[in-house]
């Protein structure tokens, strides 16, 4: 049996810590806004999260009353993503949540 050489070993650490951040996949949550009832309503609930580092978009649906959000939980989670909402005069709950 070949030990491994330090060479080896360090090409396998270098190898490992650039998958590292793949592995942190991108999530998708969407949010339930119950007061969303005018078409400026989206836009002013997109501008408030698109604030937050950490997250890459942002979809509405003025008829479901509802608002995907695809982000990155190492920079934001869930509860900054509806306090966002809720300081931008939109209360909004977690309807589901997805990786």
């Amino acid at each position: 049996m070949k030990v491994p050489t330090m060479k080896t070993y360090l090409a396998s650490l270098a190898l490992l810590t650039s998958v590292v951040p793949a592995l942190a996949a991108p999530h998708t949550v969407t949010l339930s806004v119950p007061g969303m009832d005018c078409s400026v309503c989206p836009i002013t609930i997109k501008k408030a999260l698109m604030k937050l580092d950490g997250v890459a978009g942002v979809t509405s649906s003025l008829e479901k009353r509802e608002t995907k959000v695809l982000f990155d939980d190492s920079k934001v989670n869930a509860a900054a993503l509806t306090r966002a909402t809720k300081e931008a005069g939109f209360p909004s709950t977690v309807a589901n949540a997805k990786r």
